[in-house]
């Protein structure tokens, strides 16, 4: 009998020997072969990790070079026409994802509410599909000769159009009838393989607000894709409820159905549809999105309480693990309790097992490892309940305490960007960055010197101080008119602001994929959050003595420092971004009254944290706004706060991001032209506007023909007085001879219009 199911497995590595092998090759200092021999060597070792630990049901094909959105496009040949005269299959797979010199990538944007960017496939009625199935069936292969039979995940066809973009305008199910015959071959060709296959499609868009035609649409596709024999098809969602379509598949031929039971609940409906169908019920008791210990005992009520047969029960991850970093087994510097409450990818495996022994078992019958692994993980909840750690009374306080005073700003808009005008002095289009600039190498071994102790303070800070000299001297020579300090002591945006706050802990080696070899390395929210003294007035009134140009503040906001960290889960999320605004609201205080006049406070993730159905967007909206508003409600009316949000469709929450009240908002719109800027004008929104006029997460260096004509663009559709000129995110992950022509293409493009 099958006991337990992983969505997903992470592929980047657990030293992320696949980041480091991709860009050896990128920077041609390796060839493919390099990158295929790294791959093969993970996809063994995690394979091997997950039958050592008891998992039934093991996946293909959830591994990537890149991403799994892309594989899919090019599964059914959906390549974009500026694509299709590169004959090389790798390097035209890679200019799809990051563009070359010749062609722009392909969009990205963020996996449903995750910080995860999928390539979003471009589809159009006129193109010709045709099925590739080498990666799969290859990858199949090689786990067979290692002895295993996994399960082979797709995206579904109806995710992949939901998520997909039409460049001839119009609706993508439009295409359903193309792509669906191209997954039912597919299927035909899987069950030659071997037989009885288990093929999982992943649907998690019906966790979304779905309509009666996107129902209708998961009922056709499945009730042919089921009539394939040889083939036993799972379809999977995951990150909230989705009992609508739970009900719709348990009236198709489908074998299982798995649901998220962490982040979504089982409706009494969508329950009585799986008893009556005898489908088998993928049940996501581990929570495949968050590093905390399971409560072993808390999993098994929720099991027992479904109210199923075992015998129609699978116990498994809430989604893939991908989102989590890989293991703890390297981390040695955590405090051992802390390190107690906590469980990453390879983690959750002996927690999915444990917990599959137990429902179908008797905690009488196991083994003494389990029984040990049982004690330690009561032991750990108990005392991560009580701990003097996590709790403490005065941060508690300083939240139940605000004042109306303290929950924004009471100046309106229209009054205080007189004031700034009046004060900054700026030309029309105001050329900036958006805050970092290159991590060179030299940053990078200065930075782990002196955290081994290696080097000094005095040596430390020299490094960075000739840097933002560098970084200083650069944008006055290239005559940009807002400055920032590059940002060089700083690893990553919430990790640094993270490292400076109390209640927050850190990882050796806890990374995670964000897109391509990007990996971040989320901090752990563990405990009541407070700064006990200023975390950037140093570097930033350093970098303003350098110049008397206006030298802008860089801070993380609230929303996204909760977003991007792994968060306690034993209060709502909603005090913990509370907490941390309060820290920032300090943090913009001590740096105004030191003279620095704009201050960007970044809220890259506030789109990623919404619910997945609009019912539960209101709450959300409610808290997220209020936390950043209290995070810069100290601002004088002077001050200018900018904000910065990422890859994001803008229109189902204009409203929202007006509400924050920020002086400036610069977005990422480089590689959607002018469709997001237009909801801003159609919006009547009347605060500044930076719109990206270049792509920064693409290696090649735009033209200045090429600025201006996006400045065009741009001045359709928003007046001059609104629009700030910028790229569209940091620029921390290029290299300076990328980083310096661009900018200064951007400067000539904008000095052209003035």
């Amino acid at each position: 009998m099958s006991k337990n199911y992983v969505i997903g497995f992470p592929r980047i590595g657990e030293k992320r020997e696949l980041k480091f092998a991709l860009e050896d090759f990128w920077a041609k200092r390796s060839d493919f072969s390099e990158v295929e021999k790294v791959a093969k060597m993970l996809k063994k070792r995690h394979w091997e990790y997950q039958r050592e630990a008891g998992i039934d049901h093991i996946s293909s094909n959830d591994f990537s070079y890149y991403d799994n959105m892309l594989d899919t496009a090019v599964m059914l040949g959906a390549i974009p026409t500026r694509f299709q005269d590169i004959e090389d299959p790798t390097a035209q797979y890679f200019a799809m994802a990051r563009g070359d010199e010749k062609r722009t990538a392909m969009s990205m944007t963020k996996w449903l509410n995750t910080n995860y960017h999928y390539i979003v496939p471009e589809l159009s009625l006129s193109d010709n599909y045709g099925l590739n199935l080498t990666k799969i069936t290859d990858e199949y292969n090689e786990a067979k000769a290692q002895g295993l039979k996994t399960k082979i995940n797709l995206i579904g066809p109806i995710t992949f159009l939901a998520l997909s973009r039409r460049v001839d305008s119009g609706d993508t199910f439009e295409l359903f009838d193309k792509i669906l015959p191209l997954y039912k071959e597919a299927l035909e060709k899987i069950a030659s393989l071997d037989s009885d296959i288990i093929v999982q499609f992943d649907e998690p868009i019906f966790v979304k607000d779905v309509s009666t035609k996107e129902l209708s649409l998961l009922k056709r596709a499945y009730d042919q894709l089921g009539s394939v024999e040889g083939i036993k098809i799972a379809v999977v969602t995951y990150f909230n409820s989705a009992n609508e379509a739970t009900k719709v598949l348990a009236n198709t031929s489908v074998w299982a159905i798995g649901l998220d039971l962490i982040y979504g609940e089982l409706d009494e409906g969508a329950t009585q549809a799986v008893a009556q169908s005898g489908k088998v019920l993928i049940a996501g008791i581990v929570d495949g999105r968050n590093i905390w210990i399971n409560d072993i005992d808390e999993s098994l009520k929720k099991l027992h309480s479904l109210g199923l047969p075992k015998e129609q029960i699978i116990v498994s991850s809430s989604c893939s693990l991908l989102h989590l970093p890989f293991t703890l087994k390297y981390e040695e510097k955590l405090s051992t309790e802390i390190k107690s409450w906590l469980s990453f990818a390879l983690e959750k495996l002996d927690e999915l097992s444990l917990i599959s022994t137990l429902f179908f078992e008797t905690e009488a019958e196991l083994d003494q490892q389990k029984q040990t692994q049982l004690t330690q993980n009561r032991q750990a909840i108990s005392t991560r309940k009580n701990s003097t750690l996590i709790h403490k009374e005065e941060i508690k306080q300083r939240v139940a305490n605000l004042t109306e005073s303290a929950l924004g700003r009471s100046t309106p808009f229209e009054e205080r960007i007189k004031k700034q005008k009046a004060t900054l002095k700026l030309p029309t289009l105001p050329t900036t960055t958006i805050g970092s600039f290159p991590q060179t190498t030299e940053l990078r071994s200065a930075r782990k010197a002196f955290k081994q102790g290696e080097i000094d303070t005095n040596a430390y800070e020299q490094v960075m101080k000739n840097y933002i000299d560098e970084c200083v001297a650069f944008q006055e020579e290239i005559d940009l008119d807002v400055l920032v300090h590059g940002e060089p002591e700083r690893n990553d945006m919430v990790e640094y602001f993270g490292e400076m706050l109390e209640g927050f802990a850190f990882t050796q080696n806890g990374w995670v994929q964000s897109y391509g070899s990007r990996c971040v390395k989320p901090p752990l929210i563990y405990a009541d959050v407070s700064r006990p003294k200023p975390m950037t007035l140093d570097w930033i009134t350093y970098a303003q003595s350098k110049t008397d140009r206006i030298m802008k503040g860089m801070l993380t906001g609230p929303v996204t420092i909760l977003n991007w960290s792994f968060v306690r889960d034993d209060q709502p999320r909603s005090l913990t971004a509370k907490q941390i605004a309060l820290a920032i609201a300090d943090e913009i205080d001590d740096l105004q009254k030191a003279g620095i006049k704009i201050i960007q406070v970044d809220e890259a993730a506030f789109k990623e944290g919404y619910p997945l159905k609009k019912d539960q967007a209101s709450e959300y909206e409610q808290w997220a706004v209020e936390s950043f508003k209290i995070a810069t409600a100290v601002a004088d009316d002077e001050t200018q706060i900018h904000t910065h949000m990422c890859y994001s469709d803008f229109n189902d929450i204009i409203r929202t991001i007006e509400a924050m009240d920020a002086d400036v908002i610069s977005i990422e719109t480089a590689r959607s032209g002018n469709r997001l800027l237009k909801i801003f004008k159609d919006h009547g929104y009347k605060q500044e506007v930076g719109p990206g006029v270049y792509d920064i997460h693409s290696p090649r260096v735009p033209s200045q023909e090429e600025i201006e004509k996006q400045i065009a663009l741009l001045l359709e559709v928003l007046p001059k007085e609104q629009l700030w000129i910028n790229p569209d995110c940091g620029l921390k992950t290029r290299k300076w001879e990328e980083v310096k022509p661009s900018l200064e293409h951007m400067v000539k493009a904008t000095k052209k219009f003035r």
